[in-house]
């Protein structure tokens, strides 16, 4: 499969390169090391990474602006995203060759080459093993500390249990590259004091149940009153995942229009209760959508039953 896309990579002149809506440390991760990788390695190549941006994290790389003209006779790569419509940008469909890589489990098949890997901790992770099986390509430090934040993000910093021996066979190739790695945790969990505030308040009336599922119902007008917006509540998902004898939580941050559920485990698998909920991921950290807060509270009710099994 790498020697297949590897091939694809070398066929086309121009590249483009997608994630998911809404990125997180491995979208943005997997999708910049792998266009560096590609600049660094085919520098007669023209290589985009497009999407929406992230405030939080622009200290990892910033998105390109492009004519929909860029992509006559490109390729087109979008990386972890496990369904066609959370891919950030839908111009993905105007290249001439659409190929998919992803960890997530396999719920919408698109691409070709579609190339998941479940076992994988990350999606910055498969992009590392592009490296791995092919050591004569140049890995820059730029390249390392971008995948390295994909690996990070995804594992909760080597915490969680899609942790595997390769994970950490990646992340030793990676940090033999000289990127500050002090000043990216510094930036990564970087919080301001407003946020700081916010995350007291969860602490203090976040409810747990006899069940062990943690929850905290944020509206907009409570983030608005820490002078912040709805996207900032989603740093402080596992804010209260250490208190003792929790197994599931989620936290609900209402938008304009819809309330976002993070979700996410120390137990049951919660990937399908979050497609019940209009949204997917991983079994043991998933995101959904609810319509009012009467369809939260009935997540909240599932998520119960699922931990009292």
């Amino acid at each position: 499969m790498i020697d297949e896309i590897l091939t694809l990579i070398q066929q086309y002149e121009t590249i483009i390169i997608h994630r998911h809506v809404r990125p997180d440390p491995d979208a943005l991760g997997s999708q910049g090391g792998l266009a560096t990788l590609i600049k660094d390695n085919y520098p007669d190549k023209k290589v985009y990474v497009v999407g929406e941006e992230a405030e939080s994290l622009r200290f990892l790389i910033h998105m390109d602006a492009i004519e929909d003209s860029v992509y006559n006779q490109a390729l087109v790569i979008v990386c972890d995203a496990a369904t066609q419509e959370r891919i950030s940008d839908e111009r993905y469909m105007r290249g001439t060759h659409l190929v998919k890589i992803d960890h997530h489990p396999l719920v919408d098949s698109y691409g070709e080459p579609e190339w998941v890997n479940t076992q994988a901790s990350s999606t910055s992770e498969m992009i590392a093993s592009i490296y791995r099986a092919h050591p004569e390509l140049t890995l820059s430090k730029e390249a390392a500390r971008l995948l390295f934040a994909g690996l990070v993000g995804d594992t909760g910093r080597f915490q969680f249990s899609n942790v595997t021996s390769e994970t950490f066979l990646a992340a030793s190739e990676l940090v033999k590259q000289p990127f500050d790695r002090q000043s990216f945790f510094d930036q990564l969990y970087a919080r301001s004091l407003k946020q700081a505030r916010l995350n007291g308040y969860v602490l203090q009336h976040f409810s747990l149940t006899e069940e062990g599922v943690g929850y905290i119902r944020l509206t907009k007008e409570l983030v608005h009153s820490f002078g912040l917006e709805p996207s900032d509540a989603s740093a402080l998902v596992n804010c209260f995942a250490n208190v003792e004898h929790l197994k599931a939580w989620v936290l609900f941050s209402e938008d304009e229009d819809q309330i976002r559920a993070r979700i996410r485990s120390k137990a049951p698998s919660i990937h399908e209760l979050a497609a019940k909920y209009h949204g997917g991921g991983h079994p043991m950290a998933s995101g959904a959508t609810v319509a009012d807060w009467e369809e939260a509270d009935q997540l909240v009710d599932d998520l119960r039953a699922l931990c009292a099994d």
